[in-house]
């Protein structure tokens, strides 16, 4: 097996090599050249220990950071690009589910690689020695398997997080999970309360972002998603007996996520916009289910949510206006530019994705109308940007300052002024004109 490697990482091995020492490319560059994927980073592994690294690279130039050097692990950077070169090492104990007491370096290949979480990322490759798979990491690729290396049980025990990577890999991958690293899993869900909100994030954050956001499932299924997201439990199975829906809530969430581009602000909002209707659900005399007020109710829990997993404000606000919002029924022109007001010209165009993701996700019955329905929003609200209307204080053809030269004193009253001026130029686009506002303000001034 032939694996290209770039030939800046060639040339790290070719120095580790004249130096005496192995080197080999490591983990999930070899699992991602095998798969004819492209690899985002290469890791290098080494017999060398960590501070002779650090002395050879240091030898030619090279910028070298000792980033976790008691891991064995210095980074090189050439070229501004960095480089991690791992020293063969074995982890000691773990007693918190997320890291070893100790580690010990040793010279034997087989060793570090027994110590790695999956057999597809644990498989080495010199370009001279070619392939070490001492556990079977290739075959595992060619029959799509997610499998331990070792126990799973011990694999899990070590580091607790190591369970959301075997679903995020399967969900990346569309691999299967193997039976007794499902039944670990199963066992030891709990552990991944030991784990810091910001890892389970980032494994989270790319489960959702993958071509399958239906892992979350899995999640639910062996009992991970209920120890940081609990409030999923209630829209799992919650039925929607509406003429709109053919589709639990739970269901109608991930067809939903599955509906929207693979961006982290649209697939959260996707997996948090109906996330609240098991508390708003009210059924009629008809036994139909309403789920009035639910957008808000999302909104609330949804801040809930993401100030819990700890995402960044950005993130926060600009989920929550969507999920807000996700609902909301517009046609006319007007209404378009008092929401656009509202929210803003980037946040309705990501809102007329989620429209459209969120019905795709409903009755296929009712799809045509619905989706002939968000075009012609979406048709307005361009001709809204081409005739360059007004719906934002900033094109407002009369600022502060004109305000200011008509003897109006700087203070309150001259927001209070500006934002009137503006309302009156969302229903009337033609008054935004600097004379005919001047005009009526005047005019107001009199009165």
């Amino acid at each position: 097996m032939d694996i290209i490697i770039p030939s800046t990482v060639m040339d790290i091995i070719n120095i580790l090599e004249n130096n005496k020492f192995e080197a080999y490319v490591v983990g999930g560059c070899v699992r991602d050249s095998i798969l004819g994927r492209t690899p985002n980073d290469w890791d290098i592994t080494t017999d060398a220990l960590p501070e002779k690294v650090m002395e050879i690279f240091k030898e030619i130039g090279a910028t070298v950071v000792p980033t976790g050097i008691k891991h064995g692990t210095v980074t090189v950077i050439i070229d501004n690009d960095s480089y991690e070169i791992t020293t063969y090492r074995i982890d000691g104990e773990y007693k918190d589910s997320r890291r070893p007491e100790e580690v010990i370096f040793t010279s034997k290949l087989q060793e570090d690689l027994a110590r790695r979480d999956f057999t597809i990322n644990a498989m080495a490759y010199n370009p001279k020695k070619g392939l070490k798979d001492y556990f079977n990491g290739s075959d595992d690729l060619k029959n799509k398997i997610i499998k331990t290396v070792g126990n799973p049980i011990d694999r899990f025990n070590e580091d607790a997080l190591r369970m959301l990577r075997a679903i995020r890999f399967s969900a990346q991958l569309t691999f299967d999970i193997e039976k007794d690293t499902i039944e670990a899993i199963e066992k030891l869900s709990g552990n991944i309360k030991n784990i810091s909100i910001e890892r389970i994030r980032e494994e989270f954050n790319k489960i959702i972002l993958s071509d399958n956001p239906k892992a979350i499932y899995d999640l639910y299924n062996y009992g991970l998603l209920e120890n940081f997201m609990p409030e999923f439990k209630l829209a799992i199975n919650t039925k929607q007996n509406n003429p709109h829906h053919i589709y639990t809530v739970g269901k109608h969430i991930i067809k939903s996520m599955e509906n929207i581009d693979k961006e982290l602000i649209l697939r959260l909002t996707m997996f948090l916009h109906d996330i609240g209707k098991p508390k708003t659900i009210t059924t009629d005399d008809n036994g139909i289910d309403h789920f009035h007020n639910h957008p808000l109710v999302s909104k609330d829990m949804a801040e809930v949510i993401l100030k819990r997993m700890k995402y960044d404000n950005n993130t926060i606000d600009k989920v929550l206006t969507l999920v807000q919002y996700h609902d909301q029924r517009i046609s006319t022109k007007k209404s378009i530019r008092r929401l656009l007001s509202k929210i803003g010209e980037e946040n309705f165009k990501d809102l007329i994705k989620v429209w459209k993701a969120d019905v795709k996700a409903q009755n296929p019955d009712l799809l045509p109308k619905k989706l002939e329905n968000i075009s012609n929003v979406d048709t307005k609200f361009q001709e809204i940007l081409e005739k360059n209307q007004c719906f934002s204080l900033k094109d407002l053809a009369i600022s502060g300052k004109d305000l200011i030269n008509l003897g109006i004193k700087p203070g309150k009253e001259i927001g209070e002024i500006l934002n009137k001026l503006l309302e009156e130029v969302i229903e009337n686009p033609e008054m935004n004109d600097r004379d005919k506002l001047i005009k009526r303000v005047q005019i107001s001034a009199q009165v």
